[in-house]
C-alpha cells in the first residue's frame, strides 16, 4: 500500500467515524477511535450495500458517504448489544 493510499484511508476513516458519531448520539471515540470506526464502517458498507443493490459512486466523497453509512450501522449494532 502506498503512503498516499494509506493517508486517504485514514482520512476517510476519520471523517466517516466522526460523522457516524454525530448521527448515533452518545458515541465519541476521539481521533483514533473514529478512524477505527470509520474503517470498520467501510468494510460493513462494502459488504452490505451491494447486497441491497445500493451504489453510492466512486471517489473520495462516495467513499466517505459509504463508510459513514457502514459506520452508522456498526455503531447502531454496538449500541444495541451494549444496552442488553
Amino acid at each position: 500500500m502506498e503512503i498516499g493510499s494509506l493517508i486517504a484511508l485514514l482520512l476517510v476513516g476519520a471523517i466517516a467515524g466522526w460523522l457516524a458519531g454525530i448521527v448515533v448520539k452518545g458515541f465519541g471515540f476521539g481521533l483514533l477511535g473514529n478512524i477505527v470506526v470509520g474503517i470498520i464502517g467501510a468494510f460493513v458498507a462494502g459488504y452490505l450495500l451491494p447486497i441491497v443493490g445500493v451504489s453510492i459512486g466512486s471517489g473520495l466523497v462516495g467513499s466517505i458517504i459509504s463508510a459513514t453509512i457502514g459506520a452508522v450501522v456498526f455503531l447502531f449494532i454496538v449500541k444495541l448489544v451494549k444496552n442488553r
